[in-house]
């Protein structure tokens, strides 16, 4: 979801890569809750860290508090940030109505676009080629 929201966000102006420390999937109730709000992410991949291109980041943002602790070291500078959300899987895990569940990826849905859209503004800037 938060490449989705970045991608929206900032457009070009950022450079966006996520992976996690497991393969997953992509989550049918994250690309709901993504397509109403407009942002279709349906074509991304659930990929795990060792599998992005060999880049060197600015940045690298953890999400969950599993991705801070399992996190490999980047080459170069990168600068390591995290913010724990919750996992809307296991938020909705013991749920049994669907809407229920959906409400609680649009609650982590809603609260990293609010932490999105408050990033830092040395971020905002369009980087410099």
């Amino acid at each position: 979801m938060a490449e989705g929201l970045v991608r929206r966000l900032y457009g070009n102006s950022i450079d966006v890569s996520s992976a996690g420390v497991e393969k997953h999937g992509l989550d049918s109730r994250a690309v709901k809750v993504m397509a109403e709000i407009g942002i279709d992410i349906s074509s991304q991949k659930s990929k795990r860290i060792d599998e992005l291109p060999n880049l060197e980041f600015d940045y690298v943002i953890t999400l969950c508090d599993n991705a801070k602790e399992s996190c490999p070291l980047f080459p170069g500078d990168a600068k390591m940030i995290h913010v724990g959300f919750p996992d809307p899987v296991e938020l909705a895990r013991d749920e049994v109505d669907e809407e229920k569940k959906l409400a609680y990826y649009r609650r982590v849905r809603d609260e990293i676009a609010a932490f999105l859209e408050n990033f830092p503004g040395e971020l905002r800037k369009p980087r410099e080629e």
